[in-house]
């Protein structure tokens, strides 16, 4: 999932300059290399005053999956205005093709933050970037549901994972092209499905 954190950041309070700070400086530098100083910095608050918000770093990890997760709700928000089931899936394939730039230089903040917190041993943070990722799949889920496409549950994971693939491939190579390539391929891919559903009603 894409995110755009920085222009919701200005002028807001601090809790929330610091939480969209932490999405945006975590996705950029990762769980390890960030500091409190960092999100503070990026957020334009005094490092003193961090901890009347967030006593730790974990916590700031928390408020930074809280952000992608309310980004991904607002995007479906939007997607939900678009009365076609396939339609809301090939706007969304149009979203990440068009944050390709920020994916092939940092990867999916969800995902990337996924599996760094997946090598850690304790926290639960993995958990909680996991029911991130969930909401998202549950989404798709429901869009392949509504065309009346079998095994919905299989296709959202095909969905998205063929998007945290090309994002992934996107950020290793450097390459923005992959996003756009791959993802004019999955909205193809949407248009067959429909022929197929067409062909086994016959």
């Amino acid at each position: 999932m894409t995110d755009s954190t920085g222009s919701r950041a200005r002028g807001a309070g601090k809790r929330e300059r610091l939480t969209a700070a932490a999405a945006e400086v975590l996705h950029r530098q990762g769980v390890e290399r960030t500091t409190i100083a960092d999100i503070a910095k990026a957020a334009d608050v005094p490092v003193g005053n961090v901890y009347y918000y967030f006593k730790t770093k974990d916590e700031l990890v928390q408020a930074a999956l809280s952000e992608h997760a309310g980004h991904l709700a607002r995007l479906v928000a939007e997607l939900e205005q678009i009365p076609d089931p396939r339609e809301r899936l090939k706007a969304l394939v149009a979203a990440w093709i068009s944050q390709r730039d920020i994916a092939a230089r940092y990867g999916c903040p969800t995902g990337t933050l996924a599996v760094e917190l997946d090598k850690r041993d304790e926290g639960g943070l993995d958990v909680e970037a996991g029911k991130v990722l969930r909401l998202l799949l549950d989404w798709t889920e429901g869009q392949f549901r509504e065309l009346g496409l079998p095994d919905a549950a299989d296709q959202a994971v095909t969905f998205v994972g063929a998007y945290q693939g090309m994002s992934l491939l996107a950020s290793a190579l450097r390459d923005p092209g992959i996003m756009t390539r791959e993802g004019e391929r999955l909205t193809r891919w949407l248009d067959t499905l429909e022929e197929d559903r067409l062909e086994m009603s016959r």
